[in-house]
């Protein structure tokens, strides 16, 4: 028996939901508990191209409209990168500013939702952000925030981590929590009787069953590990250049020897007087 494949894979997850509809409809209804339930929605990509399991800084999202025409960003993301956020914003902007035509009534304008799953701790600063695990950004007023424009444009964020350790209150957000942090584990699976959930673990044992899925799934895994060796290398090297550059300055000012350049650039010797015979 194959182990199952993981839901957090940007792959495995967009499989599951941009295929299942329902599955879709359920978790959308679910994390935004406060607001009307839907009752279906068009996924607008649901197919996967070749190049965007390989391709860098690709994020596979599902993008889906409800019957009133709100449209839905929904994406997991495993690996925290610097410029997220406003790659969430540029979305949302896009569905929004997409959605009208020449001529159309802006009261025709519906909602521009992002939800997006985070497999890592986004805020931590102080003791009330490490509290807390869900977050909604608006369009409100920096010093009166009752003061509101509406919820369109609407960014949602789910700390999957902290969502898992503060131990949510138990219902529909809490079965979902359950399954993106223990699928693995069956006991503790069993224990989960949300009906979508158990539905969205019956995908897993489906595409963990389907050996070309597998593949796939470990192709895109590859991809985002890959990623992250190269940016990793690149700060590595400049972290190396910037060591060097030290060095270069410290050897022009001619008042310390290698091994105290050495020391205070946090390079070899070696190297200090490769870069003293390069300066000539």
């Amino acid at each position: 028996m194959h182990a199952l494949l993981s839901p957090t894979n940007d792959y495995v997850f967009k499989r599951i939901f941009a295929e299942a509809p329902e599955l879709l409809v359920a978790l959308i209804n679910d994390l935004r508990p406060d607001l009307p339930d839907m009752t279906s929605v068009d996924v607008l990509n649901p197919n996967i191209k070749p190049t965007e399991l390989t391709g860098k800084y690709i994020i596979l999202d599902v993008l889906a409209r409800d019957a009133d025409g709100h449209c839905y960003n929904v994406e997991v993301q495993v690996r925290r990168y610097g410029a997220w956020h406003k790659r969430g914003l540029f979305y949302l902007a896009r569905t929004l500013g997409g959605q009208l035509t020449a001529g159309e009534d802006y009261q025709e304008l519906r909602a521009s939702v992002g939800l997006h799953l985070l497999d890592f701790d986004l805020f931590t600063a102080t003791d009330s952000q490490r509290q807390q695990a869900l977050w909604r950004f608006e369009m409100r007023d920096e010093l009166q925030p009752q003061v509101s424009l509406g919820n369109i444009p609407q960014m949602n964020l789910v700390e999957l981590n902290k969502a898992d350790r503060l131990v949510l209150p138990p219902g529909p957000l809490r079965a979902w929590i359950t399954f993106f942090k223990h699928w693995q584990e069956e006991l503790t699976m069993a224990t989960v009787a949300h009906e979508p959930v158990q539905q969205a673990m019956n995908r897993i044992r489906q595409l963990s069953a389907d050996e070309e899925a597998r593949r796939l799934a470990f192709v895109r895994e590859r991809a985002l590990n890959d990623e992250v060796s190269f940016l990793n290398e690149a700060k590595r090297e400049g972290r190396e250049e910037g060591r060097e550059e030290v060095a270069r300055n410290l050897i022009a000012m001619s008042l310390l020897t290698d091994e105290q350049i050495a020391t205070a650039a946090g390079l070899t010797e070696a190297a200090v007087k490769a870069l003293r015979g390069a300066a000539g």
